[in-house]
């Protein structure tokens, strides 16, 4: 999918030094802008500041990860691993309360599909009230977390990092912006790799029923390397940002697949927690059974669609 792309390089050609610098303090500056943005909303502002610090703080770090020549190792360690705690705190609300808005979605559709009665509707009602207990919960542990980490010592800290990074980066070394062209093609291959040891071929139906009925994917331990694979292609785009103002639409959209993907498999595996209850109704267990089955169907309509596009891609 990657082969056979170019990167832009930075005009003239200029320093490596320069480029990451200029690029670390600008997600510096947009992570601290939506650190602000989400300080001073609620509800939905505050969902999408929290978006913002996380991808700010993803590109900071994937970004001196992959050029540990140009930073302090120690500096780069210690700063990521400050970056990671608070932007995954930060967000860990905003995800539970997506997980739970499509899984109600989702047995929405599928209870108005369903004619088989009233016994099955008030299953879905019962499933819809476990669910939003379940993952109301984990919100609110999540919510609080996150306001304990906002009022630390050690958060303040960090921030004060972020805005020394955001004034002065600090790359340590030198050397012609063509490594970093050879971070992207390095970030390119390994993302090839295991895209090969994907089993697209089996992924050759948007609703992969079959696959699903004959147990050809039990789950988790299929979703590993598509996981792998996520991770990959978003270290690739961040490599191309790094050189353009966007990365190639088709890394956007095939990431954008990847994250269908994402959130209907860690959906899928909510409602199968939730129906391991105990004590719970058998017509609320099959709702959610149902939802879980539906939510495996859209994980394969996901990796369907990536199929489709790193093909285009490729060729």
């Amino acid at each position: 999918m990657v082969r056979g792309e170019a990167a832009a390089r930075p005009a003239g050609g200029g320093a490596a030094r320069t480029v990451l610098a200029d690029y670390l303090g600008a997600r510096a500056t947009e992570l601290l802008r939506g650190l602000r943005q989400y300080d001073e909303a609620g509800g939905r502002p505050a969902a999408d500041a929290a978006w913002l610090v996380r991808g700010a703080a993803r590109r900071i770090c994937v970004t001196l990860g992959a050029h540990p020549g140009k930073t302090d190792p120690e500096w780069a360690r210690q700063l990521c691993g400050e970056l990671q705690w608070f932007s995954e705190l930060i967000v860990r609300e905003h995800v539970q309360a997506a997980r739970l808005e499509r899984l109600l979605a989702g047995l929405h559709r599928l209870s108005g599909a369903d004619e088989a009665g009233s016994g099955r509707a008030a299953g879905a009602a019962r499933a819809a009230a476990l669910l939003r207990r379940r993952l109301g919960l984990a919100r609110g542990r999540a919510h609080t977390a996150a306001l304990d980490a906002m009022g630390s010592g050690r958060f303040h800290a960090a921030v004060d990092a972020v805005a020394l990074l955001a004034s002065e980066a600090p790359p340590a070394g030198e050397g012609s912006a063509d490594v970093l062209r050879d971070a992207v093609e390095a970030a390119e291959k390994r993302l090839a790799e295991a895209v090969a040891r994907l089993p697209l071929r089996r992924a050759g139906h948007p609703y992969n029923a079959e696959a699903l009925a004959r147990g050809l994917d039990p789950g988790a331990a299929q979703d590993v390397p598509w996981r792998q694979v996520r991770t990959l292609l978003r270290h690739v785009r961040y490599a191309h940002e790094l050189l353009a103002p966007a990365a190639p639409p088709h890394l956007t959209a095939a990431g954008r697949a990847l994250d269908r993907h994402r959130d209907a498999e860690q959906a899928a595996e909510a409602a199968a927690a939730a129906a391991h209850t105990p004590r719970i109704t058998p017509p609320t267990a099959y709702a959610l059974g149902v939802l879980h089955a539906d939510q495996r169907h859209e994980v394969e309509a996901a990796r369907f669609t990536f199929g489709r596009l790193w093909e285009r891609g490729a060729g």
